[in-house]
């Protein structure tokens, strides 16, 4: 069990076991069986009526149903499948996916701040603040009330670890009390759906499954996405200009995405320009803070999605691929500058866990 909280919220010990098989009668709203992590809106979404009678990570029939209606409340508000599958997990943290009636006052005499005794019943352990008793013992409702107060509290939720967005939701005691609980919320989400999120169970971050680590626009749990999708075609180093011939100093790496494919903002930040530099290359650069920025050449100017001083989510679509200026042919070439210094983007975005070239 958690400690108590401010909210009158409280966790009761879940049991996540091995995963036992998928399951049918999802509606993914994304791209084939890859549902991207973050940014693009994708979610997921299951009917709660259409869970079969089997086990995933050690939670029955019933803890599964409220987990699909917690994955449907969060689909219902267009939230994608990183902040459904943190719901669920905050959900097995708090009563083990068991919508009880009761909470930690009956179980351990546990008060609020103020001495009163605490309220908190239901999947999400929710307290008289939350709303009404039947509200709150309504798994469609209490979840869509946590989803709501969730997006309130935590907009910078993509940079986050899912427990420390569940944590700012919650305001459990212990802010990595959740963390144990991901792994089974990405089994049973993934389990519940039939599809592979891209969501890596071991940390939050857009890799693994069938996605082979890639999920483009996909938010990882250090908030970093990548930018494009498409291979290597040119790395970052000296090389032959293949427009001038010369050789000189490649500033960026060079992804061979298709023309008018979606550019996502590899971190969230602050658009600082939008435009055309002396060379006539299309470009967006975003200051994410900490003497990082990241730099996106070669659109056209209907191909820029975002203004200077836009503020912009890790993930967000904000251009499409193009061929301006200094290229011959459509691909985005990204930068990654430290202290105003262009570094290697490669290797920086493999430290943040983004691989890049696929």
């Amino acid at each position: 069990m958690a400690a108590p909280k401010g909210s009158g919220v409280y966790a009761i010990a879940a049991v996540p076991l091995l995963i036992v098989g998928s399951l049918f009668g999802f509606l993914l709203v994304g791209d084939d069986n890859c549902a991207p992590a973050g940014g693009g809106g994708s979610s997921i979404s299951v009917n709660p009526d259409s869970v079969p009678q089997t086990e995933i990570a050690g939670y029955g029939h019933e803890q599964l149903v409220n987990a699909a209606n917690v994955m449907k409340a969060g689909a219902d508000l267009g939230l994608n499948a990183r902040d459904q599958t943190i719901g669920v997990m905050t959900a097995m943290g708090e009563s083990s996916l068991r919508n009880i009636d009761y909470g930690d006052w009956e179980t351990g005499g546990v008060t609020n701040p103020d001495g009163t005794r605490t309220t908190s019943i239901g999947l999400f352990q929710q307290q008289d603040g939350w709303g009404t008793r039947e509200e709150r013992l309504d798994p469609y409702i209490s979840s869509t009330k946590f989803f709501q107060a969730m997006t309130a509290k935590v907009p910078d939720r993509e940079s986050l670890e899912p427990t420390i967005v569940a944590h700012r939701t919650q305001v459990n005691a212990d802010p990595y009390h959740y963390t144990q609980f991901w792994k089974g919320a990405v089994q049973i989400v993934e389990g519940l759906s039939g599809t592979t999120t891209g969501l890596d169970p071991g940390d939050g971050s857009a890799s693994g499954g069938s996605c082979e680590g890639l999920v483009p626009g996909g938010v990882n749990a250090q908030g970093w996405a990548l930018p494009a999708a498409g291979p290597i075609s040119s790395p970052y180093g000296m090389r032959i200009h293949p427009i001038y011939g010369t050789q000189r100093l490649h500033a960026g790496t060079d992804i061979a995405a298709a023309c008018d494919e979606p550019i996502w903002a590899a971190q969230a930040g602050t658009v600082t320009f939008r435009g055309f530099d002396g060379a006539g290359n299309g470009t967006i650069s975003i200051d994410h803070g900490g003497g990082v920025t990241t730099r996106y050449l070669h659109m056209y100017d209907s191909g820029m999605l975002v203004q200077t001083g836009d503020k912009v989510t890790a993930g967000q679509q904000i251009a499409r691929v193009g061929s301006s200026g200094e290229s011959d042919g459509c691909h985005l070439h990204f930068e990654v500058r430290v202290d105003g210094e262009n570094i290697d983007p490669a290797p920086f975005m493999a430290e943040v866990g983004i691989q890049l070239g696929q």
